[in-house]
């Protein structure tokens, strides 16, 4: 089984057609669910948020079959993931989203519970790149994503977002 890193390749990535985007619909709908699938997956190990389809990504070129994604098959795959989530009109990078909004605000809850940071105050970089999360899914999370899933924890009136002077200064308090 080939390897990308760590990270172990499904089977269909060495079948050359998966490159090319298939004309007849059942078998594009499979190939869009497999790459939808693998996108994912590789994201989520990689902890990788954000994909430009201009940039270079690991697993639109596979150098052992000498195939590569074209662009309108990398657009068709990160669409069929993202729906509304692109982060340009343009379409040229997208917002992966492993997990939905909601899940990301009771990954943070879990968090604020298990570390006691309940009425506690934290900077949004300290959720993202402090201490407490090292370890954890929130560690070194896209920024775009944790203040959406902040936000969502405030319209609950789980969280009270404060706005500093700079984005470094932003905070959330949590309350149980």
């Amino acid at each position: 089984m080939q390897k990308l890193g760590d990270f172990k390749l499904p089977q269909f990535f060495n079948y050359p057609p998966y490159f090319t985007l298939q004309p007849v619909r059942d078998t594009r709908e499979k190939q869009v669910q497999l790459w939808k699938e693998l996108i994912l997956d590789y994201c989520r190990n990689q902890k990788i948020f954000v994909i430009g389809i201009e940039e270079e990504f690991p697993l639109f070129t596979n150098q052992v079959i000498e195939r590569f994604l074209s662009h309108e098959a990398k657009e068709t795959f990160l669409s069929a993931l993202v729906s509304e989530e692109w982060m340009d009109k343009g379409h040229k990078r997208c917002l992966i989203l492993w997990h939905r909004i909601q899940e990301w605000a009771d990954i943070i809850m879990r968090f604020v519970k298990e570390t006691g940071l309940e009425d506690s105050v934290m900077t949004i970089e300290e959720i993202r790149s402090g201490i407490e999360s090292r370890g954890t899914e929130l560690h070194g999370m896209d920024r775009t994503i944790l203040t959406r899933a902040l936000k969502l924890l405030e319209q609950k009136g789980k969280a009270a977002i404060f706005k500093g002077s700079s984005a470094d200064d932003e905070g959330v308090k949590f309350s149980a």
